[in-house]
């Protein structure tokens, strides 16, 4: 899960890394107060979750408490490469004498940990990276040992740092080190880091990613989820822990084990082709042991998406029982039913492995006129492929 700049700069904080005061605003008035409240000049700055805001028009100054109201209604609402800015954050402006770059982010290639820093930070790293790789300093850090203080001094040394300044750069390292082993994060990042006019070394901006599958170790981590920008079935999905990702296509994937919810992907996307480019909506992996609920949750979430128009479900029993699904669709459709949601979209299913005759017997035997059983997972796509297509054809 990404953050935005105001919610990585409050784990900073938590964690002692030194950061600017601000404040988090929605509204042209609250900005206006904001900076009424800082006094003297401040940055407007857009909260989204992407970069190159300040080319974008996303990052202000303003001389006082009515000129950051003026700078507010430019930015609110504001579209940043497709991400439209509903929060903004008021924040003191800093008098900057150098700006720099220092990052930690867990190597996924190499398994481990690599700390980044740059003496030319505020600008993009890749374009750093891809210009000037002598002056992007990469370190390995030990999973076991992390981010000791030799090690950060050793890190500031290389990448070049002004004496003076050394040990306050290594002290916000090992800050950082706290914050991506404290919260679990996959990534920490400041772009830039400053030094202040007044000799300060501060974390400007930062960026935070965290690892969804320690949440639950994090209660506070629910605080951070962006309920607005995230699509409500993949909330709903996640009140339910199914492991859900919302797609753009139209035929609903609903499938035990990631690795056979991949390849239904592309078979699904592959079928597709032949009747004008039908897509798969969604991944949704039930798991290894599924139950009739958890299959029911995962047909509700499914049809209930608009976008879907028919949907495949593609389950091959082992530790999942089969029947244990085909009891879970009869659910799904009863619990629909009975709520006033009564599917009308074609399910799809190829059930095979442990019990897999018993699944459709209950399936045969229920007899809905929207299921249907075919043998194979090829066969099966095209098939969902098709009835997609066709009711596209019908709108």
């Amino acid at each position: 899960m990404d953050l935005y700049e105001y919610q990585a700069k409050d784990l900073f904080d938590r964690h002692v890394v030194p950061v600017t005061s601000g404040e988090v605003c929605t509204t042209v008035d609250a900005a206006q107060a904001a900076a009424a409240a800082i006094g003297g000049p401040v940055v407007v700055k857009a909260q989204v979750k992407t970069g190159g805001r300040g080319k974008a028009g996303g990052v202000k100054l303003a001389a006082d408490a009515d000129e950051a109201r003026s700078r507010a209604e430019g930015i609110l609402g504001l579209d940043i490469k497709g991400h439209i800015v509903r929060r903004i954050l008021i924040t003191p402006a800093t008098d900057i004498a150098e700006e720099y770059y220092v990052s930690i982010l867990l190597d996924r290639a190499n398994r481990a940990y690599l700390a980044m820093a740059s003496v030319e930070g505020g600008v993009e790293i890749e374009e750093v990276a891809a210009t000037r790789p002598e002056a992007l300093i990469r370190e390995r850090v030990d999973a076991l040992e992390g981010m000791t203080p030799a090690l950060a001094a050793r890190i500031a040394a290389d990448a070049r740092f002004p004496e003076n300044i050394r040990d306050a750069v290594a002290d916000v390292l090992v800050g950082l080190w706290r914050v991506l082993t404290g919260e679990d994060a996959t990534l920490v990042e400041v772009n830039p880091l400053v030094l202040a006019d007044d000799g300060s070394v501060l974390a400007l901006d930062g960026k935070v990613t965290l690892d969804g599958n320690a949440h639950y170790r994090h209660p506070h981590h629910e605080a951070l989820v962006d309920r607005d920008a995230t699509d409500p079935l993949e909330l709903k999905a996640a009140e339910l822990d199914l492991n859900y990702v919302k797609l753009d296509g139209q035929v609903g994937i609903i499938g035990n084990g990631a690795g056979l919810v991949m390849s239904t992907l592309d078979v699904v996307a592959y079928a597709g082709e032949e009747f004008g480019g039908v897509r798969p909506a969604n991944f949704l992996d039930i798991g290894g042991g599924a139950s009739a609920q958890v299959m029911s949750n995962g047909l509700d979430i499914v049809l209930g998406d608009p976008d879907v128009q028919a949907v495949f479900v593609n389950v091959f029993g082992g530790i999942t029982s089969c029947d244990a699904v085909a009891n879970g669709i009869v659910q799904a459709i009863g619990m629909l039913t009975d709520r006033g949601d009564a599917p009308s979209k074609p399910i799809v299913c190829r059930i095979d492995g442990n019990n897999a005759e018993e699944g459709r017997r209950i399936l045969t035997e229920f007899d809905h006129p929207l299921i249907e059983i075919v043998d194979t997972m090829d066969d099966a796509a095209r098939r969902v492929a098709q009835r997609a297509a066709a009711r596209l054809e019908g709108k």
